[in-house]
């Protein structure tokens, strides 16, 4: 309750027509508006071709967080922010495909808007959560959805928020706008063509132990 009048507030403040929206949308479009930023779309040149994903960026210098998958066997890798610039990535580190995540870096003259990452270890089944993603190059696109399931065995978290092609690395969020998954994988029945409201997340807790194992690295 306390939370959803202070978002109100927050409208308000920003001369947005509050009546327009219900609480639950208004605290939605300000958590967007706040995360987006911090979300870039990945391009990676590969053998046959292209592949497209999604990356988070953890630190303001311009390290990124992404799957290890969108950039396998990269002869180039481009990133684009939200605003639209355009920067060459180098891979700092990644990890093989069971864990599937990377680490890229770019070079801005400014610093950039980062991620806030929350404990995986606390989510539950049935809780709210949103996706930011650039499924088949449509960047900044916002779904949400609940956690269907968590699988303890695979180490992955369940939701039914739509994950498609090239939302791959980008973030799994909870009703504050923390980062508690990263997006990896559907399933369906057309061979990864569409979603069908079963997608998995890499817990962010394994992919905070990553980051911190090479923060260090340039």
């Amino acid at each position: 309750m306390v939370k959803n009048i202070i978002y109100v507030l927050i409208i308000l403040l920003l001369g947005l027509p509050s009546m327009a929206y219900e609480a639950d949308e208004l605290k939605t479009i300000t958590i967007y508006e706040r995360i987006n930023p911090t979300i870039v779309s990945i391009d990676a040149q590969v053998s046959d071709g292209f592949s497209t994903g999604t990356g988070c960026i953890v630190r303001s210098d311009g390290l990124i967080l992404t799957g290890s998958h969108v950039i396998d066997d990269s002869k180039e890798i481009e990133v684009k922010t939200h605003d639209g610039k355009s920067y060459k990535a180098t891979v700092v580190a990644k990890m093989g495909k069971n864990n599937d995540l990377a680490l890229l870096k770019i070079n801005t003259k400014t610093p950039l808007k980062t991620v806030s990452f929350g404990n995986s270890a606390n989510v539950k089944v049935g809780q709210k959560v949103l996706s930011i993603g650039n499924p088949f190059g449509f960047s900044g696109t916002l779904t949400q959805g609940i956690v269907s399931r968590i699988d303890y065995t695979r180490h992955r978290i369940q939701t039914d928020a739509a994950i498609n092609p090239g939302c791959s690395g980008g973030p799994l969020l909870n009703s504050d706008g923390e980062v508690i998954g990263i997006s990896q994988s559907i399933y369906n029945p057309d061979n990864n063509i569409s979603n069908i409201g079963i997608g998995f997340a890499i817990p962010v807790d394994e992919a905070k132990k990553f980051i911190a194992s090479n923060l260090y690295k340039k």
